[in-house]
């Protein structure tokens, strides 16, 4: 695998924890397949990870996302005061809506869902906080990743991600100009329609200037 911090370890560490990440509770066999590992180096690397309670083994055997990232997570979280400041303003967002809304924040080449509330629909889209997602695909990814908007402030998709559901997204900019996180109004097709940015975006870029002016 190649190395990305220049560390080879500290990568391979890494490749092992985003490999349960994104897979769930994972074999042997299949964190070698997909970290592309060694077989002796995985099953040490993982090993490891969980004397440090980092990773843990499932009843099965296989290995899954310890109880130690847990606190590590809400270390980070408090770190990031970004996510109180936005509840009160996404919370608002989705009693106007009705809809399922998030915050996201770009996280190397993906986007990291930080804070996300659940429409009270029955049928809704749900991001569960933490997820990571592409920024190719969706149209907060396409705000994180610099993208140009719609004149209105907004980027809509339509089936992009996951086939389905639509989303409109706009940019938090700070006062240097630079973008910091993206907020989404998101929901099935049928309700949301093939022109989300039409019926949400003025108020997805209402909320997103309202978290700005908090920052």
């Amino acid at each position: 695998m190649d190395s990305i911090s220049g560390v080879g370890v500290v990568d391979k560490v890494v490749a092992v924890l985003r490999a349960l990440e994104a897979n769930g509770p994972s074999s042997l066999v299949e964190l070698q397949e997909v970290t592309g590992m060694p077989r002796a180096t995985a099953h040490r690397l993982a090993s490891a990870l969980e004397d440090h309670g980092l990773v843990r083994r499932e009843t099965n055997g296989k290995f899954a996302l310890g109880m130690g990232l847990v606190s590590m997570g809400k270390a980070a979280s408090s770190a990031l005061p970004l996510m109180d400041i936005a509840r009160p303003v996404l919370d608002e967002l989705r009693t106007t809506t009705g809809e399922s809304v998030q915050l996201y924040m770009r996280e190397g080449d993906g986007r990291r869902c930080v804070v996300s509330l659940e429409s009270p629909h029955g049928l809704r889209w749900i991001v569960p906080e933490g997820s990571l997602l592409p920024l190719d695909a969706g149209s907060a990814g396409h705000v994180l990743a610099g993208e140009r908007v719609d004149k209105r402030g907004w980027i809509q998709s339509i089936g992009e991600r996951e086939a389905g559901v639509a989303s409109v997204s706009a940019p938090v900019v700070n006062a240097q100009g630079i973008i910091v996180a993206a907020i989404s109004v998101s929901g099935p097709i049928e309700r949301l329609s093939r022109k989300p940015g039409e019926r949400h975006g003025a108020a997805v870029v209402g909320a997103a200037k309202d978290l700005a002016k908090l920052l």
